[in-house]
């Protein structure tokens, strides 16, 4: 019987997923564009309408006990109206409209770290709150978290986009804006990067996604065998590298140029997991956690290069396809690491990790010959036909 719920539990998961993100593309890649020209409050404004109403939904399903299938249809009201990943666009968006391009990168890494706070919080109080009083008073409390939302966004939340206009939600001109980014020939040397900026974006958070995923399993295991408290302890270890990046990226700020604080990010992030991968004692998993002090600063320095590629009136286009490439991350990385960790525990455990810090060396070369050849093709700008005499 265990094993039938296990299935049924897996099957709904995946089907609940892939409804979610295959109905999100759409909707993220219209309401993010539409954003751009009525502002950023609808957009997030309807994003939490709609994780509320998944709410109510999962909370009327529990009450009434109704079968696990309108569970789906509470994603799918969800995901129409943007879901997760629009809140995310509409919240990067909004930071890139009120700062300017030397500050952008550390108010996306603030935001970051709002977000591995928050994760934390909830992973904690949340599991507790469970465990006392079941799942119906956490759903309540996810649904009065999403209305408060919604709330603050329409009442409360200034607006950040300075030329408002009138513009159609339904129309194709809004999904040409996010192909019209990538594609664009007036701007080819920006665009190029953009598509690397994205790759490397790409690997990157898969890599995140799929070692959070077997963390949990990987510490259950022999030989480190760990109870439920070491469990929370690196649980909290984990996340609190969303605020130890924050502080790192500031002081690298000070010396080193935005691209490289992200070169040193990633080698945190490779470091930790090759400790992490060959981890047999308690003191040798909490080090690899330690050396992953970093590994959260590259992201938000990858955000606000793609940010800074674009004009002021693409933010909203450019942050809704990096959310569909965020959702597209998790897709993969639960098929891709949830399928290596159980076909290769009979010759290395921590084969995954490993296979992870391998990954992240293509998005390195990436960033570093972004930087090497962007820097060349600055000076080329200026030839020899063009200088003054008393240029030097």
């Amino acid at each position: 019987l265990l094993q039938e719920v296990e299935a049924l539990v897996s099957h709904w998961n995946l089907y609940i997923n892939l409804g979610g993100f295959f109905v999100g593309i759409f909707s993220v890649t219209l309401f993010g564009p539409w954003s751009d020209s009525v502002g950023r409050r609808p957009a997030l404004v309807l994003s939490a309408v709609g994780m509320a109403l998944q709410a109510a939904v999962y909370l009327l399903v529990m009450y009434l006990q109704l079968h696990v299938a309108y569970f789906l249809l509470g994603r799918l009201l969800s995901s129409f109206l943007g879901d997760y990943n629009l809140i995310l666009a509409g919240c990067f968006a909004y930071v890139a409209d009120t700062s300017d391009k030397g500050a952008r990168t550390f108010r996306v890494a603030i935001l970051e770290a709002c977000l591995g706070v928050a994760g934390m919080l909830a992973s904690i109080g949340g599991g507790h709150w469970r465990r006392a009083q079941g799942y119906i008073n956490p759903f309540w409390m996810v649904f009065a978290a999403s209305l408060a939302a919604a709330l603050y966004a329409a009442f409360c939340l200034q607006e950040s986009v300075k030329q408002l206009k009138p513009a159609r939600l339904f129309t194709l001109s809004h999904y040409k804006a996010v192909y019209r980014l990538y594609t664009a020939p007036e701007h080819r040397s920006s665009r190029k990067q953009l598509v690397l900026y994205s790759l490397a974006f790409f690997l990157l958070v898969t890599v995140h996604f799929g070692a959070k995923d077997l963390f949990v399993l990987y510490e259950l295991g022999s030989p480190l065998c760990w109870t439920s408290d070491l469990i929370g302890y690196g649980s909290a270890a984990n996340y609190l590298a969303y605020l130890s990046s924050l502080g790192g990226l500031r002081l690298l700020q000070l010396c080193l140029k935005d691209s490289w604080v992200a070169e040193i990010a990633l080698f945190s992030n490779v470091a930790g997991l090759i400790v992490i991968s060959l981890a047999t004692t308690t003191p040798l998993m909490f080090t690899g956690y330690g050396i992953l002090f970093l590994s959260m600063a590259a992201t938000p320095v990858i955000r606000s290069r793609l940010s800074k590629l674009v004009s002021e009136t693409e933010q909203g286009a450019l942050f809704a396809s990096v959310a569909c490439v965020e959702g597209l991350c998790s897709l993969v990385a639960t098929g891709v690491f949830n399928s290596l960790y159980p076909a290769t525990l009979h010759f290395m455990r921590g084969f995954p990790f490993l296979f992870g810090a391998v990954i992240l060396l293509i998005p390195a070369a990436i960033i570093g010959s972004i930087e090497i050849w962007g820097s060349k093709d600055d000076y080329s700008h200026f030839s020899p036909a063009s200088r003054s005499p008393t240029d030097g």
